[in-house]
């Protein structure tokens, strides 16, 4: 998190700076849409192949900021900082500033001090409506994207909570497993014919849904970004694949998570069986990465 003495000028107006995050093709914030462009998109922003660097504040009479600057390696590195506990100074050039929009896409947790509560800023201050975060008491697909990021970021403690015993050992691609917390997780077995079989479980035929979706990813890509890797422990990386409903959270060496629109709040795993290793690889070498 960033130190509220930081300041950087944004339409002749001084911002205490809060926090920041990277718009990129390997790195967005993913309540903004399940690929860059749409990330881009909600913002009102070009989609550069750099991307952009926001930068989350309040102005002098508290109204929230969200700076948008095209200075992605400044932002990175004061990013990077403030997760090794260590102070930075994020005080972009004028010059690189490409926007700034009112209020903020993301909740922040902390307030600059000494001005007003963080408050949208007044009509006449912003041409547009001010952004705001996914409401957290309903499920649509920013909350599910959402979902996605929590299991990513906690992937051992999510984990965890599947024994492998539960998954089916027979030749079915997927098993079936345990939820999370007692979710209802019911887990794809790999059957194509029966995916739209009546009588399926509504959460089954999603799973494969998702599935057979990913595998056209890797014969037809996707938009930028709707494929992520990113570092994990040991040889693996993570994986993180969204698509239209649904988000997917995997681990190469191991199993996934699905999250779908239709099934609130529902943490679907998927077992490792005989194909899910050889779609996760495929992913993997299609999928975008940080620089």
């Amino acid at each position: 998190m960033a130190g509220t003495d930081d300041v950087v000028a944004a339409e002749d107006d001084a911002l205490y700076v809060l926090t920041a995050v990277l718009l990129t093709p390997a790195k967005f914030p993913s309540v903004l849409g399940d690929d860059y462009p749409e990330a881009c998109d909600a913002l009102g922003l070009a989609p550069l192949a750099d991307g952009y660097g926001l930068v989350l504040g309040q102005d002098g009479e508290g109204a929230r900021w969200t700076v948008v600057v095209d200075d992605v390696s400044l932002v990175a590195v004061a990013i990077a900082s403030w997760d090794c506990g260590m102070e930075y100074d994020l005080s972009p050039d004028e010059r690189t500033v490409v926007a700034a929009l009112p209020g903020w896409p993301l909740a922040v947790a902390v307030a600059a001090p000494n001005v007003p509560a963080p408050h949208d800023p007044e009509p006449e201050e912003a041409d547009q409506q001010p952004l705001s975060p996914p409401q957290s008491d309903t499920w649509g697909p920013a909350q599910r994207r959402l979902g996605a990021d929590e299991i990513a970021l906690q992937w051992a403690a999510w984990r965890e909570q599947i024994d492998d015993a539960d998954f089916l050992t027979d030749d079915t691609e997927e098993g079936e497993g345990p939820g999370p917390e007692g979710a209802d997780a019911p887990t794809a077995d790999g059957d194509g014919e029966q995916a739209g079989s009546a009588g399926a479980p509504a959460p089954l035929t999603g799973v494969r849904r998702v599935l057979a979706e990913a595998r056209a990813y890797v014969s037809t890509p996707p938009p930028l970004g709707r494929v992520r890797s990113s570092f994990a422990s040991g040889q693996a990386r993570t994986l993180r694949a969204d698509g239209p409903g649904w988000s997917m959270v995997a681990r190469t060496d191991d199993i996934a998570f699905v999250l779908l629109d239709e099934e609130p709040g529902e943490v679907l795993p998927v077992g490792r069986g005989p194909e899910l290793p050889s779609l996760l690889d495929a992913l993997d070498k299609m999928a975008v990465r940080p620089v």
